[in-house]
């Protein structure tokens, strides 16, 4: 079966879209549902990744310029000015994985950053989320930086895009 890889996100959405992120609290961060409506509000794409008529997972995309609060936004932003796109968030729920919906996702997310150049995003070394970073190390993305204290920190991790290079498919593969 494939992946309806992403769709917006609804206002039905948002009480999945809130388990999964309390289910994965540990590696994001807490959030209600008055925080998701700013959050969805800020980005450029609130997505769900739907399989068999299921919310599987979502994903949470900024653009430079938005008055997003994160620290490791900012940071981009500093870095990077107009030409970065930033995925804040992307989960997917346990039952989904390794169906290739992280990889069906970041294909059609890194094609729609095309225009910023890059796209960046953070990765927890510690504690370490050694799975999250050797799928992105195996995507290209490259560690730029690193923000927090001891007990949590983050690789900020950037992936160039370019034009030629990038050849989008929508076909879930065998990866994460």
């Amino acid at each position: 079966m494939e992946p309806d890889v992403l769709r917006p996100m609804v206002e039905a959405d948002l009480p999945a879209v809130l388990a999964l992120n309390h289910a994965h609290v540990e590696l994001l961060s807490p959030m209600d549902e008055v925080r998701l409506r700013l959050l969805i509000d800020w980005a450029c794409r609130s997505d769900v990744i739907e399989w068999g008529g299921q919310v599987a997972g979502f994903v949470l995309v900024f653009a430079p310029g938005t008055a997003y609060d994160s620290p490791n936004y900012r940071w981009f932003t500093a870095r990077y000015g107009e030409r970065f796109h930033y995925l804040d968030r992307v989960v997917v729920d346990a039952r989904y994985r390794r169906r290739g919906l992280a990889t069906a996702a970041y294909e059609v997310i890194e094609a729609g950053a095309l225009d910023r150049e890059r796209l960046v995003l953070e990765v927890n070394v510690d504690p370490p989320n050694e799975a999250s970073l050797a799928f992105h190390r195996a995507r290209g993305y490259e560690e730029v930086g690193r923000l927090g204290e001891d007990g949590h920190v983050v690789a900020l991790m950037a992936k160039a895009l370019a034009r030629s290079a990038h050849r989008p498919h929508t076909k879930a593969g065998g990866e994460t």
